[in-house]
């Protein structure tokens, strides 16, 4: 059934995010953040949830990765024309940066939903002729440029967004949502108004508090932006008293976590593990969790999607149906998982030339790529893994990923997997695929036999590619971290890697590898090639248990009666 249009000020809920990945041809997330804010945004549009989002228009990206076989990863700007994709709005306001007013405009893309609701996504942009051409180019890159640039699009996005939504009409918002501590300044903006002509010393905090949501998505600390204090002066001049950024900030330097945590009445981590680690990282704030989840009709292929809609009618608008995955036929399932496989193995051809077996068990890996996630730990040593190919059977690899071009520990990864794979050649074959973006992480995921994730303990928040994989009846094989935490059964929806308790990373690399060669040989590879019915038994408990519960369907639910309610 239609849903009534809602009018600017019938929106209750803005949502703020740095990124957001909405559209390949939108190519303003670099990962797992802004996939899960697009899907966010379509699952409220699904559900009707009265949202505005707010994010940065970033005209050149995050940045396209190429390969080459020895240097590894290559960046280069991604081409694409806001024109062709968003509407450009009319109203401008201006943001004060270092003193100077700076001219911001908003670009628009309408989210539709399966029900036809729609949720307006607001992009602002400041390449004005009216501002200097270092202002100008403020919304150009994702994570790039020094400490300066990333406060200032921190300034855009939180203080310069929230005055767009009042100009375009949102004065009926009751919920700020800041998804990670990129929109922190929002909180600023918000107690400037609620304290209008009051001295610094009488300013109240608590309508403040009351209005905002904050999510915090990282326990490693280069997660957390920090600016120090003459920086902020500099950048952010009297958008606030000085005593009053003490008062909620602290004297010594702006930790725009902690400033988030200091204004908000609602903070949730994005897994139950997540939310105990940021209670011992930020101790004295009541830390939630809400735990992560992914839009299921965007990641489930279509050879999947077809298949549920047949069997599970109103899945994609209930994802909680999927719990009766285990009613579709053995006979219906595992040709729909073949059709996606060979949908990857001809995109890996065409990327690449390389030829895979379409009867070997293909293992995916795809991350983001830096130190933590350990990318490698599956070739810590490379005669075990030969091992366990010989007692387990056949099998084969395919990575993709970006490093953050100022993150050599995460090129040198890259560059490792690639000296492996000229090293192991036909033997077992291992495949690294550029330019992993939306696109290829949909094919991926469902093309796939079996999701590998190996981060560091306690290192990652939540997780969400495994989700996504889930949904195809691709079942994991993971550190227990993160959403795995919650989401792992042993032998039913996939398989751990090493103890649940964080080991030093000097015991654990060889812990986890030890334990990571053993279930390959011993258990996974062949229950894979030899009792075809028990694997596809945990394909479907992976979408019975895991898909129908970590979706953004539930989390947006979650979100309306634990914060916005």
């Amino acid at each position: 059934m239609a849903r009534r249009p809602v009018r600017e000020d019938q929106r209750r809920i803005a949502y703020f995010t740095m990124e957001i990945a909405l559209d390949p041809a939108i190519p303003t997330y670099s990962g797992g953040l802004g996939v899960l804010a697009g899907d966010t945004i379509k699952s409220a549009a699904d559900l009707g949830v009265a949202t505005v989002a707010v994010t940065l228009l970033q005209r050149r990206g995050y940045f396209v990765q190429s390969l080459d076989p020895v240097d590894g990863q290559r960046e280069a700007p991604a081409a694409w024309q806001p024109d062709d994709q968003l509407v450009p709005l009319e109203p401008t306001v201006h943001v004060a940066i270092e003193g100077r007013p700076v001219e911001v405009r908003a670009w628009l893309r309408e989210v539709a939903g399966e029900g036809g609701f729609t949720v307006p996504v607001l992009f602002l942009d400041t390449d004005l002729s009216s501002n200097s051409d270092a202002d100008r180019a403020l919304c150009g890159t994702l994570y790039g440029g020094d400490a300066r640039y990333r406060l200032c699009q921190e300034l855009v996005l939180g203080v310069g967004g929230a005055r767009m939504l009042d100009r375009l009409g949102f004065r009926g918002l009751r919920r700020y949502h800041l998804n990670e501590g990129h929109a922190a300044l929002c909180t600023l903006e918000l107690a400037r108004r609620h304290n209008y002509e009051r001295p610094a010393a009488d300013w109240q905090f608590d309508e403040t508090r009351a209005a905002c949501v904050f999510t915090t998505h990282t326990p490693v600390p280069a997660g957390h932006d920090q600016f120090s204090r003459d920086l902020v002066d500099q950048v952010l001049g009297d958008l606030v008293p000085r005593a009053v950024l003490d008062r909620v900030a602290g004297p010594e330097c702006l930790n725009m976590t902690a400033l988030a945590l200091e204004l908000s009445s609602y903070v949730n981590g994005v897994a139950r593990r997540h939310a105990e680690v940021s209670r011992e990282m930020f101790p004295g704030y009541g830390i939630h969790h809400v735990t992560n989840g992914v839009h299921s009709r965007t990641w489930t292929a279509p050879e999947l999607a077809g298949l549920y809609d047949e069997h599970l009618p109103g899945w994609a608008a209930d994802p909680f149906l999927l719990r009766n995955a285990a009613r579709i036929p053995n006979d219906a399932l595992w040709p729909a998982h073949t059709r996606a496989k060979a949908a990857l193995l001809a995109e890996v051809r065409a990327r690449t030339g390389q030829a895979l077996d379409p009867e070997a068990l293909t293992i995916g890996f795809a991350r983001r790529a830096t130190p933590y996630k350990r990318a490698d730990l599956i070739f810590s040593d490379l005669d075990r893994l030969r091992d366990a190919v010989r007692r387990g059977g056949p099998l084969q690899l395919v990575f993709a990923g970006k490093a953050h071009p100022r993150d050599e520990g995460g090129k040198g990864l890259i560059r490792r997997i690639l000296a492996v794979a000229r090293e192991l050649g036909r033997e077992l074959p291992v495949v690294y695929l550029a330019d992993y973006d939306m696109a290829l992480g949909r094919t991926l995921v469902a093309g796939v036999d079996l999701w590998l994730n190996t981060p560091e303990r306690p290192l990652e928040a939540s997780g969400t590619s495994g989700m996504k994989a889930a949904h195809n009846g691709v079942p994991s094989l993971s550190c227990l971290d993160g959403w795995w935490v919650e989401g792992h059964v042993e032998g039913v929806t996939g398989w751990s890697i090493g103890p649940a308790t964080p080991l030093p990373v000097s015991e654990a690399n060889g812990v986890d590898a030890d334990d990571l060669y053993d279930k390959l040989a011993g258990v996974i590879g062949p229950l894979y090639h030899r009792r075809r019915d028990d694997w596809i038994a945990v394909m479907k408990n992976a979408i019975a248990l895991n898909a129908s519960f970590f979706n953004t369907h539930r989390m947006v639910q979650q979100y309306v009666t634990d914060a916005y309610l």
